[in-house]
């Protein structure tokens, strides 16, 4: 009874949820088009990853994300270009937002190290559901903890439907520093599965996220033959009445990636909300593929219930096209060395 009711707390923060707040990625730097569309050609090579994230698998009904990308820069152009399809499921009423996205960034220099970069996403959007699994309050017998067959509320049928939704971003880079912030949904699509519900709008998500990179000196503990390096990294988000905050530090050891980070949502009126210590390993190879494992380990009431999440990335960075051609360059900028 204890996991049924938890279960519909969680159904409950699904519904209020999913019309006023994304999806999130624990690697949110793993993600680059998905956090910001001006990190699209940022690399200043080609790029292709994959993302999957499994959240609260302890439940008899969890959430799921995937995530697929492509970009690549051009120097005749100094422009990004990038393409995504994204796919979020919910499995007890199988709410699904699959979308596919268009990016474009334009890279303007500053000087030798600095540059700014403007980007903006395109992306052709579906949402689907099954409601019948639905719970109402009528539904619910507090006094027998029982919850009735029947409801006096009328679900509509719907047909899945789509919409266009836009986002814009903008990047600043330095050799080992990267800030940026991003607005999604800036067109406010419409989310409700009642056709004459004029005010079920998806609010627009404001971001801020920036990372630095520290190489680690050469010393009795650290191999001069290898870019060793420690990074920082941070994450902000706010959508409608939500917040979010991430912080984490990583490290590179020859090829092994360690890291730990937090996320804590900041709660209002003093009731601070924190959620969850991740803990991530990861590997880079030469050839420029680079593999991560992270895992949620969640500190809020539901955490032992829910069992956190589990999520994987796969990216890939390459040098299209001969270096010798137009200036290009055999490298990754050191601030997305690995990162990204």
């Amino acid at each position: 009874m204890k996991k049924s009711l938890l279960l519909l707390c969680c159904t409950w923060i699904l519904i209020f949820s999913v019309k006023a707040q994304d999806f999130h990625y624990s690697q949110f730097y793993a993600a680059p088009l998905y956090l910001n569309p001006a990190l699209a050609g940022s690399t200043e090579l080609s790029r292709v990853g994959v993302n999957y994230r499994k959240q609260w698998p302890g439940l008899a009904q969890d959430f799921s994300a995937y995530s697929a990308y492509f970009d690549h820069y051009s120097f005749d152009l100094n422009s990004g270009m990038g393409i995504a399809a994204n796919s979020f499921r919910e499995s007890n009423m199988n709410i699904s937002t699959s979308d596919l996205s268009l990016f474009y960034s334009y890279k303007l220099r500053l000087s030798e190290t600095w540059n700014f970069r403007f980007g903006g996403q395109a992306s052709y959007v579906q949402r689907n559901a099954t409601l019948d699994n639905l719970i109402f309050s009528d539904q619910i017998d507090l006094f027998s903890r029982s919850i009735s067959p029947t409801t006096i509320d009328q679900i509509p049928e719907f047909d899945p439907y789509s919409y266009l939704d836009l986002g814009f971003g903008a990047l600043v880079t330095g050799e080992s520093f990267w800030l940026g912030a991003a607005a999604h949904h800036i067109n406010q699509p419409n989310l409700s599965f009642y056709p004459n519900n004029e005010i079920d709008y998806l609010p627009v998500k404001w971001g801020m996220h920036g990372g630095l990179t520290i190489p680690l000196g050469s010393g009795y503990y650290w191999d001069t033959d290898y870019d060793n390096q420690a990074s920082v990294m941070v994450s902000y988000k706010k959508q409608g009445p939500f917040q979010q905050f991430d912080v984490g530090g990583q490290m590179m050891y020859r090829s092994v990636i360690g890291g730990i980070s937090y996320r804590g949502i900041p709660g209002v009126r003093n009731m601070p909300n924190h959620d969850s210590i991740i803990f991530l390993l990861g590997l880079t190879l030469e050839n420029g593929l680079v593999v991560g494992y992270s895992y949620d380990f969640m500190v809020s009431n539901i955490g032992s219930q829910a069992k956190g999440a589990h999520e994987i990335s796969l990216r890939y960075q390459f040098l299209m096209g001969d270096p010798r051609d137009r200036n290009r360059r055999s490298r990754v900028l050191n601030c997305f060395k690995y990162m990204m």
